[in-house]
C-alpha cells in the first residue's frame, strides 16, 4: 500500500485504471487508456492496475465492477468512475481537475 501512496502523490495528476483481462469492458477501454496517455504525455501519469492480480488494493479501494478510473492530484482521489468512457470525454476531465 505505500508504494500506492508513492505512486499517487506524483507532481502531476495521476489516473489509475483498474481492469480485468477476461472483462470485455477493459477490452474495449484500452485503446481509449492508450488515447489518453499519449494525448497527455507528462501532463498525466496513467497506471494500468490488473484487479485479478491486486485484490489487496482492489479491496481497500472498494473495486466492485471493472474497468474503474480514478484521478488522483496531490494523493487525494479528484475523480472516479466505472464503466466505459470516451477518450476526449476522459481528456477534458483530466485538464480540468
Amino acid at each position: 500500500m505505500s508504494k500506492f501512496g508513492e505512486l499517487i502523490s506524483a507532481n502531476v495528476p495521476v489516473l489509475i485504471y483498474f481492469y480485468a483481462q477476461w472483462n470485455e469492458s477493459s477490452k474495449s477501454m484500452q485503446p481509449v487508456i492508450h488515447d489518453v496517455a499519449a494525448a497527455m504525455g507528462d501532463q498525466l501519469r496513467v497506471i494500468k492496475i490488473d484487479v485479478e492480480k491486486n485484490k489487496d488494493l482492489s479491496d481497500a479501494l472498494r473495486i466492485k465492477n471493472v474497468p474503474t478510473m480514478m484521478i488522483y492530484r496531490n494523493g487525494a482521489m479528484v475523480w472516479r468512475q466505472t464503466g466505459t468512457i470516451e477518450a476526449n470525454a476522459l481528456i477534458t476531465i483530466s485538464k480540468a481537475l
